[in-house]
């Protein structure tokens, strides 16, 4: 990781090098290990190995590793404008896949989250060094360039900024580059990553027990949206992600694509026993597509291709059938228009728990369900997110989540008949992000020239400005400094991002390049071109 973020930032600093402003400064700072005894410091789960089960330390995993910052000083000569930070993060989720460039469109891992956002604002200084000395134009206020690390895993590099008092002097306002489709957002929805630990004992099935687990938990999602008016937030965008199950799906808030389960008959199944598993899987399937859609009958915008081409395969094998899973990756915020695998797998295995005493009956012995993949004896992990927004605080949502999944294990025992609570078999924990939601107002001074520098580009935007309807590290700094104007903004659409199509249209980078070569100009006061009012 430090190497791939050292490769990327002597790319960037060779472009920012060429930039013909007057004293500035660039500058690799090294992450703030202080940031560890934070509550919104992300736990770096990816350190942990059997030596070291604990972790490591911020100091350590952070040992050689920075944030990038450009810093251009403004003359304040004048009485107006503001300085401002432009923010953007060059980390991207997995799995990889390279680039291609076809028809004005970059493909590619982080094209879109957060790759072409950050070429947007690098462009926009850049034009601007070009066309400042020509119009004898200096800075009114200061710019800041920052080029962050580890927004994905919860915005630890934004984070060591954020408290960063010495650079605070730099700036009055923020804007976080981000993919929002060249909208301007004063607000962000709140997101926590859950992971949950389901270790049953005494022969509990842990597949079983998980299916019960999710179905509470997206009930208890549904709740918590239901719950979240909000003016900034009126399409409430109160998203349940399910990313990870065993060795199935990649990270907490990507959309898990496939996920894979057998039914263990210990014998070559007979085609009354193929009947009721297919019948089984056909009800639970039914009780998805009625809660979350078909998605196999609905076409993608870009590739005029079903979104799922089919929702399950069924292979029978000697000792019973596998079933694959299929769902459409992207990020958790768009899971309304994507197809989350694990919870549609879930519906189709409560439906088997549901018969399990015919099918076994059938079988003439017991019928195992188990998750795909190389045995991991009993216990399963399963980690994923959960949105809301300011309505709700963290802390109540993450205290919910948890009772949910205890609730669902209860259900799964009671049903077969055992009686210990839900906390003694499911353990959730969220030591991974926990974004905290906020509310801006889109009525600020800030929000006020950057709609006016929308309008002039011919940027459509909400009327009046709405909340991003996922979270960002936007929140960082909103609850850093509780008065100061934060927005966010970028090109490319959120349905691109983390999916296994991640794109970005050239033309959508030179749009939110213009605009913000605009809004830089009349934020700082250096020029006023439009009406504020």
């Amino acid at each position: 990781m430090r190497a791939n973020e050292i490769g990327c930032f002597k790319i960037l600093e060779g472009e920012l090098r060429r930039l013909k402003f007057e004293g500035t400064r660039l500058e690799r700072r090294p992450i703030n290990p202080a940031i560890q005894a934070l509550g919104q410091y992300s736990q770096l789960q990816f350190t942990k190995t059997r030596a070291r089960p604990e972790g490591l330390s911020a100091e350590e995993a952070y040992a050689g590793r920075s944030n990038l910052l450009f810093m251009v000083p403004g003359t304040g000569a004048g009485r107006t404008g503001s300085s401002i930070a432009i923010n953007g993060h060059i980390d991207v989720v997995a799995p990889y896949f390279p680039p291609r460039a076809s028809r004005g469109i970059i493909f590619g891992r982080g094209s879109c989250d957060d790759k072409g956002p950050v070429v947007g604002a690098v462009a926009a200084l850049k034009l601007l060094s070009e066309l400042m000395p020509r119009t004898n134009l200096l800075w009114n206020r200061n710019v800041v360039l920052m080029l962050v690390v580890e927004e994905e895993i919860g915005g630890n590099g934004s984070l060591s900024l954020a408290i960063d008092r010495g650079l605070k002097e730099w700036y009055d306002s923020i804007l976080v580059c981000e993919c929002t489709g060249l909208k301007l957002h004063p607000a962000n929805r709140g997101a926590v990553w859950y992971q949950a630990e389901l270790k049953p004992h005494d022969g509990v099935p842990a597949l079983e027990l998980y299916a019960f687990v999710n179905e509470e938990l997206e009930k208890e999602g549904a709740a918590i949206r239901a719950e979240s008016r909000h003016p900034l937030f009126p399409q409430r965008p109160v998203q349940t992600c399910h990313g990870i199950l065993g060795i199935f799906g990649e990270h907490p808030s990507r959309i898990c694509g496939h996920v894979q389960f057998v039914v263990h008959v210990n014998r070559r199944p007979d085609n009354r026993m193929e009947a009721l598993v297919r019948d089984c899987l056909e009800t639970g399937l039914a009780s998805y597509i009625g809660l979350y859609g078909d998605k196999t009958k609905v076409l993608d915008s870009k590739t005029r291709k079903p979104i799922v081409a089919k929702h399950y395969d069924i292979r029978i094998t000697k000792t019973g059938f596998q079933i694959d899973v299929y769902g459409a990756t992207g990020h958790m915020g768009a899971i309304r228009e994507r197809d989350g695998a694990i919870t549609k797998m879930a519906h189709l295995v409560r439906s088997l728990v549901f018969s399990k005493k015919r099918l076994e009956k059938i079988v003439g012995g017991p019928v195992r369900l188990e998750l795909g993949g190389p045995a991991s004896g009993t216990t399963i992990m399963a980690e994923g997110g959960q949105g809301f927004v300011p309505t709700h605080t963290i802390d109540e949502v993450m205290a919910r989540l948890r009772a949910a999944a205890q609730r669902g294990a209860e259900n799964y025992l009671r049903r077969i008949g055992r009686f210990e609570k839900g906390s003694q078999v499911v353990k959730v924990t969220y030591d991974k992000l926990h974004n905290a939601a906020f509310d801006g107002d889109p009525n600020s001074p800030t929000a006020r020239n950057a709609l006016a520098t929308a309008r002039a580009c011919g940027l459509p935007q909400d009327s009046p400005l709405l909340g991003w309807i996922v979270s960002c590290d936007a929140r960082l700094f909103a609850a850093e400094y509780p008065a100061m104007p934060v927005l966010t903004f970028g090109p490319g659409q959120l349905a691109h991002a983390h999916s296994d199509q991640e794109q970005i249209a050239i033309e959508d980078i030179r749009k939110a390049a213009e605009f913000l070569a605009l809004f830089l100009l009349q934020q700082t006061g250096t020029l006023e071109f439009a009406s504020t009012k």
